[in-house]
């Protein structure tokens, strides 16, 4: 399936900081049990358009609306059996539509909510750094180190997992397995399908039946 028109982050930008998340999370990393599990990021805010840092409570825009309703028909065959999402309202909209073909309740996390940005809320994030410190918010390690129990309990829920979040859980996640971190996979509402391959993990974006998919090692 071609990347959504509604990247955040072009894939030809790559943030600044994303070496020192990946060298924080990698310090201590995590082993789910499962072999497979699948990750939806939240669809489209207008502050996504815009490139905002945004708030907890900003919602859905129409597009972001209709771009979960189309990561739901990419779900709807596979098998899921426990939804984990963040409890910001972007990410819990968007769990609950994709829950409703199977018959399941997203469990609300707070501890999987979008890195806070204290003092840059309302500005550009255009040329986001994941290293900064921001006024009033979480530091990359105090993220990194929400971010690490949280995913490893939600992984350790009844197999098959969908975990609902943000594009910075993406990142934290991809590198506590040692996947590396691809910008064309962080699109609004792309669902990905983690597996583990012996030791490895991989990364494969659901597409439309027909569409060929590629792994993302």
């Amino acid at each position: 399936m071609p990347a959504p028109a509604s990247l955040v982050t072009p894939a030809h930008f790559t943030p600044g900081g994303l070496d020192l998340l990946v060298q924080l999370a990698a310090a201590q990393p995590i082993a789910p049990d499962c072999d497979h599990f699948y990750f939806l990021r939240h669809g489209q805010t207008g502050c996504n358009a815009r490139r905002i840092f945004q708030s907890a409570d900003e919602p859905l825009s129409e597009l972001g609306l209709a771009q979960a309703a189309q990561a739901t028909t990419l779900l709807a065959g596979e098998t899921i059996r426990t939804i984990v999402c963040s409890d910001m309202s972007r990410a819990h909209v968007t769990a609950q539509t994709v829950a409703a073909p199977h018959g399941l309740i997203p469990m609300a996390d707070a501890a999987l909510r979008e890195r806070h940005f204290g003092a840059l809320i309302g500005t550009s994030s255009a040329a986001i750094d994941w290293a900064c410190e921001p006024e009033g918010g979480e530091t990359l390690a105090q993220f990194v180190d929400r971010k690490r129990p949280a995913l490893a309990a939600a992984l350790a829920r009844p197999a098959p997992v969908l975990v609902v979040a943000h594009g910075g859980t993406l990142f934290v996640l991809a590198a506590l397995l040692g996947v590396p971190i691809d910008m064309g996979v962080l699109g609004n509402a792309q669902p990905l399908r983690f597996e583990r391959r012996s030791a490895l993990w991989t990364v494969i974006p659901l597409q439309p039946k027909g569409d060929a998919a590629a792994g993302i090692a």
